[in-house]
């Protein structure tokens, strides 16, 4: 155990986890059962296969199979030393001062009112402005990217009604302050909870209907809102909009209903124009850091997502562990708290709790560089997007570096003139933001990405994972959305992993071993191939009598049996051991195969097009918005399909294809059939039956409005036939 030593009595302590020796020697024997199942490969490819039938078959299973242990080869970076950190914030106030405290920036970005309720964006801003930190060192800045009056409008109800919240919570000493998580879990009531509720009701009500109908007008009430208002008297887009920055509250100045301070609450919609580049999230936290640095200029900045609200008040308190150790502080780029979820149902059918990339892998990067930067929960300092940790790169101007002392106070005329200019949507042209300064442009995953470039540059970064969770967000309840959300990822891994700074090449050199965990993240999607290969390939040649695996007695079989086996005995341990239930590890290894089936394989075909020229989608925004019928069915365990969807179409396939071949083997072994022959193909296609399930269910059995479209299950019968049939006369050449 390593405990902080900048201090008397330790902050924070680390130690390895107890399975890392099992790890190696595992790791060990496996290479060398993959070393030999890629032995046997090449035998067969290069002595076996006399005509073109084989052949094809014979390299589609190696290439399948390489990519399998690349990806396998890959995952072990997160497994050479993971760690486990404990903090001692008990200890942290008996020896610093609370005026001695940092300072803290929060950004929240939003850019869709109908996709993400402003409602939820008002609980995220109301639970860190009640953050248990001196409020004076406290300033919440919301990025409205959408350009939307309505959002604003929501900001600035928050800030009234956070008058009375921020006092009701520091006389009862709440621990949910999140309003409408307070008041979900809230079992007893007294005269002061119950009005405060209405206080909160009125204000939800009245957001809603500005929502609904689209207009705030009927909603001011003085001329100072009506001048707040005044720039949407102009056509807005969101494509097409001026900067708008409105200080709500300024600390020092505005106080609740107890006469204690406010923290600043700060609106900001960036100047947005069709004929010049935004880059999405990330260009909207440079504008924040740019605006941030003239008003506030906080060492330390939190990331959040718009719906994922703070579930701790004395989280900073945790980030101040490591801050304050100054063994530490002079490399630290950020500290990453795990993504938690609130509302998932029992089994988490769609994973959306992602145990593996928001919990195991992190503790597995932890013990080398750091953990990946997630986009939210993230608590940066401000020093480490400006260069590397031995030399800062100053930007081009003075007001905007980390070392400058802010003086005005953040209403001055000249600060709000000068923050619209660097809010300016050719602000950054000819500049160092987005390649050396600020979070990185270049990929969609912007978090990733920018993170990974900090690790090139030699900062570090800490996974702090408390007993109860420091934030907690929404999650989709429909699998398209689910499924979009990643394949969204999927096209932001992908132009990170092949541009010039691609951990394969630029990776390696950077940080050697550590790369290893990057290059698994970026070709992540072609994780679809194997899968594809797999869950088409066996099944078809079972239909047609060719047998492509080896036979039951042969040592060769025990190879496979082996690798299989051992690779998912593995991965379930690890989400046993990190508390995850057998049931979610099920749904996490289920929802992996319908991923690669779905959102990686259209992901690595929007990237194509993409880097052909061809027009796609692009960026769309996942919806949070929560319907009641669909939320009921989640939360019975039930899939959602419901619309007709492109994407569905290869789930709904393979489905057809695996139950035909299961019950062609299985014929054929009740027959008197050679079960050795065919028992690895007959198991594959009942593996791939036994996670169709709910697919089956939504083809045949359901009718409700979340069942599998009629539409797509003809389609795909269709589909799945013309396979046959291409691979029937494929057979006969």
């Amino acid at each position: 155990m390593e405990p902080s030593t900048m201090l008397k009595a330790p902050l924070h302590s680390i130690r390895s986890m107890p399975r890392t020796v099992f790890n190696h020697l595992f790791a060990v024997v496996y290479t060398i059962a993959l070393l030999f199942l890629l032995y046997h490969h090449a035998f067969k490819l290069f002595s076996s296969t006399t005509t073109f039938p084989s052949f094809f078959i014979s390299i589609s299973m190696f290439i399948s199979d390489l990519l399998l242990a690349f990806f396998w080869f890959t995952a072990q970076g997160f497994r050479i030393r993971p760690v486990t950190r404990e903090v001692f914030p008990e200890n942290l106030e008996e020896m610093i001062d609370k005026k001695d405290f940092p300072d803290i920036d929060i950004f929240i970005c939003t850019s869709d009112p109908y996709k993400e309720p402003p409602i939820d964006i008002v609980n995220t801003a109301l639970s860190v402005m009640a953050y248990d930190y001196p409020a004076e060192k406290l300033s919440i800045y919301v990025s409205d990217d959408g350009g939307s009056e309505l959002t604003l409008f929501a900001i600035m109800e928050a800030a009234k009604f956070g008058a009375h919240w921020l006092a009701f919570c520091r006389e009862n000493k709440v621990l949910d302050r999140s309003p409408a998580e307070f008041f979900r879990l809230q079992e007893t009531e007294n005269s002061k909870t119950e009005k405060i509720k209405i206080m909160y009701e009125d204000m939800k009500r009245r957001i809603e209907n500005v929502v609904e109908n689209g207009k705030v007008a009927q909603y001011i009430t003085n001329q100072q809102e009506h001048e707040a208002f005044s720039p949407w008297t102009k056509t807005f887009t969101r494509r097409d909009h001026p900067t708008v920055i409105q200080v709500l509250l300024e600390s020092g100045k505005d106080i609740d209903v107890s006469g204690h301070s406010m923290p600043n609450l700060v609106y900001v919609s960036r100047e947005k124009s069709s004929t010049s580049p935004h880059h999405f999230k990330a260009g909207a936290l440079n504008a924040l850091l740019r605006v941030s640095a003239l008003m506030t200029n906080a060492p330390i900045i939190l990331t959040l997502d718009c719906d994922m609200f703070s579930n701790n008040p004395r989280t900073p308190y945790n980030v101040l562990c490591y801050f304050f150790d100054n063994s530490i502080r002079p490399k630290l780029a950020y500290i990453q708290f795990p993504q938690c979820f609130y509302g998932l149902n029992k089994n988490d059918i769609y994973s959306s709790e992602m145990q593996r990339w928001f919990q195991i892998n992190p503790k597995g990067m932890d013990g080398l560089t750091g953990p990946h930067c997630m986009g939210t929960g993230s608590f940066f300092m401000r020093r480490a997007l400006f260069g590397g940790p031995s030399a800062m790169l100053q930007p081009e101007m003075p007001q905007l570096s980390p070392d400058h002392v802010v003086s005005n106070p953040i209403r001055s005329q000249h600060i709000l003139e000068l923050a619209k200019i660097v809010a300016g949507c050719n602000y950054e042209f000819q500049t160092n933001w987005g390649e050396q300064i600020g979070f990185r442009y270049g990929s969609l995953v912007e978090d990733l990405y920018t993170g990974y470039r900090l690790h090139c540059q030699g900062w570090k970064s800490i996974f702090c994972q408390p007993q109860r969770a420091a934030f907690l967000g929404n999650i989709p309840i429909s699998l398209l959305d689910a499924l979009n959300q990643v394949k969204r990822w999927t096209v932001g891994f992908l132009e990170f992993s092949f541009s010039k700074y691609s951990p394969l090449t630029f990776g390696i050199q950077a940080m050697g071993g550590m790369s290893l965990d990057y290059i698994q993240y970026g070709f992540l999607p072609l994780w679809s191939v194997s899968i594809t290969i797999y869950t088409f390939l066996p099944q078809l040649t079972l239909l047609n009598g060719i047998y492509i695996f080896p036979k039951v007695t042969s040592p060769w079989f025990f190879l496979y049996a082996f690798l299989f086996l051992g690779a998912y005995a593995q991965d379930c341990l690890e989400f046993l051991f990190s508390q995850a239930t057998l049931r979610r590890w099920w749904s996490e290894q289920r929802i992996w195969l319908i991923r690669g089936l779905t959102c990686y394989l259209f992901g690595t075909l929007e990237y194509l097009m993409q880097i052909l020229g061809i027009a796609t989608h692009g960026f769309n925004v996942t919806s949070k918005a929560v319907d009641d019928e669909q939320s009921k069915r989640y939360h019975q365990g039930l899939f959602e399909f419901g619309v007709p969807s492109p994407i569905f179409l290869p789930l709904a396939t393979a489905a057809i294809i695996n139950f035909a071949a299961f019950l062609y083997g299985t014929m054929l072994v009740l027959k008197g059939g050679n079960t050795e022959d065919v028992f690895v193909q007959l198991f594959i296609a009942g593996f791939g039956v036994l996670n169709c399930l709910p697919i089956y269910e939504a083809m045949i059995i359901r009718t409700d409005k979340g069942k599998m479209p009629t539409k797509t299950t003809i389609t795909s019968i269709i589909i799945a036939c013309g396979l046959y049939l291409a691979a029937f006369l494929m057979l006969q050449i």
